[in-house]
C-alpha cells in the first residue's frame, strides 16, 4: 500500500507528493529488474508442459507461479488495494477487509485502469536482452523473480494511473469536463503529456541504474545493460501509465457529485 497526502475526499492532491512516490516505486523496480538478471533467460519454464508442477502440464511454470501467488494475496486482501491490479482471473475472494489509504478517487472498480495483461506481455518480451540468453537451469528462482518484477512495474503504473490522474483533474476540472464529455482520447492523452517530465524521469532512470552498478562484483554479479530498463521505461511503463490516466478519466464524470 502507497501512502499519499493526507486529507479528506475534497482535498487536492499533491503532485510533488506523488511524483516522490512514483520515483521510489522506480528505484524498488530498479533493484527486482537487477535481481532477475542475475538468472539466464531460462525460456523453458514459459513453455507450456515444459517445466510447470505435476499435475498440470496444460501451464508453463511460469502460469502456474503467478497464480499460485495471487491466489493466495488475494485471500490476504491485496487486490482491495487500488493501486494493486492482478495478472490472472478467478482469484479467491479476500478473507480480511483493507482501508484504502485516500478517498480521493472516484471509481466504482479499480480495474477500469487496469493494464496488467500489456505489463506482462511487453516484460516477457525483452527478457532474452534483460537475461543472459542461455538456460541455467534455475527456473524456480527465475519465474519468482519474474512475479516480484512484475508487481512492482504494475503497483508503480497503476498508482500513476489513478493518483496523478486524479491530481491533474483537480487542476484543470472544466478543461478536463470538456474533453472527457467529447470522449476525446486523443486530447486528453495531450493534456496529460509532460514531455520534458518523461524526459527527466528516463535520464534519471539511466544515470541511477549506471551509478547503482558501478562497484558490482563482477565475478558472482551480472551487471545489468541500463539501457533494458530505460527502455522498458519509455515503451511501456509511461505509455501504459497514461492508458490507465485516459481510462480513469473517461469514467471520471460519472462520480462528479460523490
Amino acid at each position: 500500500m502507497i501512502r499519499v497526502s493526507a486529507g479528506d475526499s475534497d482535498a487536492p492532491l499533491d503532485l510533488d507528493v506523488i511524483a516522490a512516490q512514483l520515483e521510489a516505486l522506480e528505484e524498488s523496480i530498479m533493484y527486482r529488474f537487477i535481481d532477475r538478471a542475475q538468472f539466464s533467460w531460462n525460456a523453458r519454464a514459459y513453455e507450456t508442459g515444459s517445466e510447470s508442477l505435476a499435475g498440470a502440464p496444460e501451464v508453463s511454470l511460469f502460469d502456474a507461479r503467478i497464480r499460485a501467488q495471487e491466489e493466495l494475496e488475494a485471500r490476504f486482501g491485496r487486490y482491495l488495494v487500488p493501486e494493486e491490479r492482478p495478472f490472472t482471473e478467478g482469484l479467491p475472494r479476500p478473507e480480511r477487509t483493507v482501508t484504502p489509504p485516500h478517498p480521493a478517487l472516484k471509481v466504482h472498480d479499480w480495474n477500469v485502469v487496469r493494464q496488467t495483461g500489456a505489463l506482462q506481455t511487453a516484460y516477457l518480451e525483452i527478457l532474452p536482452r534483460l537475461c543472459e540468453h542461455n538456460d541455467d537451469g534455475q527456473y524456480g528462482s527465475s519465474v519468482e523473480h519474474d512475479v516480484s518484477v512484475l508487481q512492482a512495474v504494475s503497483r508503480r503504473v497503476h498508482f500513476g494511473a489513478l493518483y496523478v490522474a486524479e491530481a491533474k483533474f483537480r487542476t484543470q476540472r472544466d478543461a478536463y469536463r470538456t474533453v472527457i464529455q467529447n470522449g476525446d482520447t486523443r486530447e486528453i492523452e495531450r493534456m496529460l503529456t509532460r514531455p520534458e517530465v518523461e524526459q527527466a524521469i528516463i535520464a534519471r532512470l539511466s544515470r541511477k541504474m549506471q551509478d547503482l552498478q558501478a562497484e558490482v562484483h563482477t565475478r558472482v554479479r551480472r551487471v545489468m545493460p541500463p539501457e533494458v530498463l530505460v527502455n522498458f521505461y519509455r515503451d511501456t511503463v509511461i505509455p501504459r501509465t497514461k492508458a490507465g490516466q485516459v481510462a480513469y478519466l473517461l469514467q471520471r464524470l460519472d462520480h462528479e457529485e460523490q
